[in-house]
């Protein structure tokens, strides 16, 4: 009869009752109370869920980990080591009955808020069909945390002081967390807790490699502790070896940036086109709403950037920088731009209004260019703190108080000239500005 049929009923029993449920309702309510604080950062795109969920990893190892050792010493505390031992099974046998039960609970309780935190992205999800949960790095993860729980289960057994369990978590977050967040090296290939973008993407083959190095460590110390024949712990170590080897040899190889993450989405019905990264592609109705009263008040407007794009980095010639979407839970929350009018705003400073060319080598800025940048700023998308500044300056010195009367003059005459008046104007403006030849601003 195998081990495993050996211990199967007593394994039954372990996994309905005792610690082993415990422990995986504690990852549960710990992961739920995590991803709940952090719910407006992940939960609307299918990458920043996958993120957030192996960040975790630092916190659920290091904790199953310590459930493993407090299961390991249980006989110890109970002063049953020596009735256990006169039981007729093998000590893996033993061992697995004790351990086995705390492992699948633990990555049960894992799988668990993974699949609730899937369910809570779907109804937010902005990405195209192509876009998806990733589902492999996440089977990883859980069966991750389960080994930790065997190789913290060795540990219990081996030392006899109720303080091993915390301290291991202790040792294991601290391992961890360095190993994450060191520049370079074997350390972060290996660690199966190291800190991603969302936008990085894993080869097809690295949550497997992650999981056999991670398990084959785990088994290696069970069976090197437990086994009869303590040789056989060479063969998860040989595989742990292959799959580290393999792990550290790739390196950055091991990430790269999702495709999604380079292509742009458009509405190419409108100057400047509106473009959105493709993995909030479903984002760019509201995007185009939230930029329709720019959009619409530079129809005909010559020398415009030809559009605006939402790339990482600085934007190519003849185009301008979207405000970002991401990171979540600031402008774009569960699929939401939380504050259209200000969102337009930035794109609008993005079209070059001020800021991308260096001082006039004549002196300082010029009053009139400033006088200009506001005077377009506020026509196309006033900033939502207008207002309260221009309420400043009305109460400030006469300077002050001056050019607020300046700026609210020129406000007035742009609005007061006709359709073709004020495109021939505005062409004007954007083709100086974008030449950075502040001296052929037009006057207003």
């Amino acid at each position: 009869m195998s081990v495993l049929a050996e211990a199967k009923a007593p394994l039954l029993v372990e996994a309905r009752r005792g610690f082993a449920p415990w422990a995986g309702l504690a990852v549960l309510l710990t992961l739920g109370v995590l991803l709940a604080a952090s719910a407006d950062r992940w939960q609307g795109g299918w990458a920043e869920t996958a993120a957030q969920l192996h960040d975790a990893v630092l916190i659920t190892v290091p904790a199953a980990a310590a459930a493993g050792c407090w299961q390991g010493g249980r006989e110890r505390r109970r002063r049953t080591e020596e009735l256990w031992g006169t039981v007729v099974r093998p000590p893996l046998s033993r061992f697995l009955v004790s351990a086995l039960p705390v492992a699948l609970w633990v990555a049960a309780g894992y799988a668990v808020a993974a699949g609730l935190a899937l369910l809570a992205t779907w109804p937010y999800a902005q990405g195209p069909l192509g876009d998806g949960p990733r589902l492999a790095r996440m089977a990883a993860d859980a069966f991750v945390s389960g080994a930790a729980v065997a190789a913290g289960h060795v540990v219990g057994r081996l030392v006899p002081s109720r303080l091993a369990a915390p301290l291991l978590a202790t040792a294991g977050y601290v391992g961890l967390g360095v190993t994450a967040t060191a520049p370079e090296g074997a350390g972060q290939s290996l660690n199966p807790a190291f800190q991603v973008l969302a936008t990085w993407v894993p080869v097809w083959w690295q949550p497997a490699a992650t999981a056999v190095w991670a398990g084959g460590l785990a088994g290696a110390a069970v069976l090197a502790y437990a086994a009869r024949r303590r040789w056989t712990a060479l063969l998860p170590l040989a595989a742990a070896t292959a799959a580290g080897v393999l792990l550290v040899q790739t390196g950055d190889g091991l990430w790269h940036t999702d495709p999604l993450a380079d292509r742009q989405v458009c509405d190419t019905s409108v100057t400047p086109a509106v473009c959105v990264n493709a993995r909030f592609a479903d984002a760019l109705p509201q995007v185009s709403a939230a930029l329709s009263g720019v959009t619409g008040k530079l129809a005909g407007v010559r020398n415009l950037p030809v559009r605006w794009e939402d790339r990482d980095g600085e934007a190519g010639r003849d185009e301008a920088s979207l405000p970002s979407l991401t990171p979540l839970g600031w402008s774009f929350v569960r699929g939401r731009l939380t504050d259209p009018a200000g969102f337009a705003w930035q794109a609008v400073g993005a079209l070059g209004l001020s800021g991308d060319c260096p001082d006039d080598p004549d002196g300082g800025p010029d009053d009139r260019v400033a006088v200009a940048d506001d005077t377009v700023e506020n026509y196309l998308a006033p900033s939502p703190a207008q207002q309260y500044f221009d309420s400043l300056d009305a109460g400030s010195d006469a300077r002050r108080r001056a050019a607020l009367a300046a700026r609210r003059a020129a406000r007035a005459r742009l609005l007061a000239m006709d359709e073709e008046e004020r495109r021939t104007w505005l062409s004007a403006y954007f083709a100086a500005r974008a030449d950075c030849r502040p001296k052929e601003v037009p006057a207003l």
